[in-house]
């Protein structure tokens, strides 16, 4: 179920479009998604900007037991159903209010996100999060992805550094091989290569503010009026 052009049962409210950004730590996404909300509120857009894992009190909890570097033993499958109860307290609380008042829902991260990491990353295949995703957000699908790709050596250096600044242990996935992002890029490529409509790549390099161009360029397939 899209949200594009959906009308909501009770008074033919149109509902809010959902926007989900991906890509690998340190790719830009996180900056890149907060320069387009800020340029759509300007232009009068009610923006709601929420991140996986997270979005919600509960979310944050999941996320601080999904980063800490203490937790070297977690499994990948409990893994992945906490980056699913996250997700589902994210759709209840946060996605389906937010969409039916009509407002626009950027999210950092989204399920495409499992496909990757988890799917090929950690090679649990495809299917197991696709039903998972039937499960936890009942089929509420994105309107549009943007995915921020950048060389992969600038994306770990660049995450390397902040999460080391941030806590001087850094976090879990800083502890994972090359061959495990070489992996997490290609479930990245092949999404964009199966969903061109929906899922879009961005060429990450260059100036924040070149990026910033090519971002609105992206959305602007989903509403030409606003940017």
């Amino acid at each position: 179920m899209s949200s594009t052009d959906t009308v909501a049962s009770a008074g033919g409210f149109t509902e809010g479009h959902f926007v989900t950004f991906e890509g690998l730590d340190g790719s830009g996404k996180t900056t890149q998604m907060r320069l387009l909300a800020a340029h759509l509120r300007a232009r009068g857009t009610e923006v709601i900007e929420t991140v996986e894992p997270g979005g919600t009190t509960i979310g944050q909890a999941i996320r601080r037991i999904l980063l800490d570097p203490a937790h070297d033993h977690l499994g990948p499958v409990a893994e992945m159903l906490l980056y699913f109860a996250a997700r589902a307290q994210n759709v209840d609380e946060v996605l389906e209010p937010a969409l039916a008042r009509g407002a626009t829902v950027f999210s950092d991260r989204w399920t495409d996100s499992t496909f990757a990491y988890q799917g090929y990353g950690r090679q649990l295949g495809e299917g197991i999060v696709a039903d998972l995703d039937r499960i936890a957000c009942r089929g509420r699908q994105p309107d549009l992805t943007l995915w921020i790709d950048v060389e992969l050596e600038t994306s770990l250096g660049r995450a390397r550094s902040r999460n080391v600044q941030e806590s001087a242990e850094g976090t879990r996935m800083d502890e994972q091989s090359r061959a495990f992002y070489e992996q997490v890029l290609q479930g990245y490529r092949i999404l964009a290569e199966r969903q061109p409509e929906r899922f879009v790549r961005v060429d990450g390099n260059g100036t924040l503010e070149e990026v910033a161009e090519r971002v609105k360029l992206a959305y602007s397939r989903l509403e030409p009026s606003r940017v």
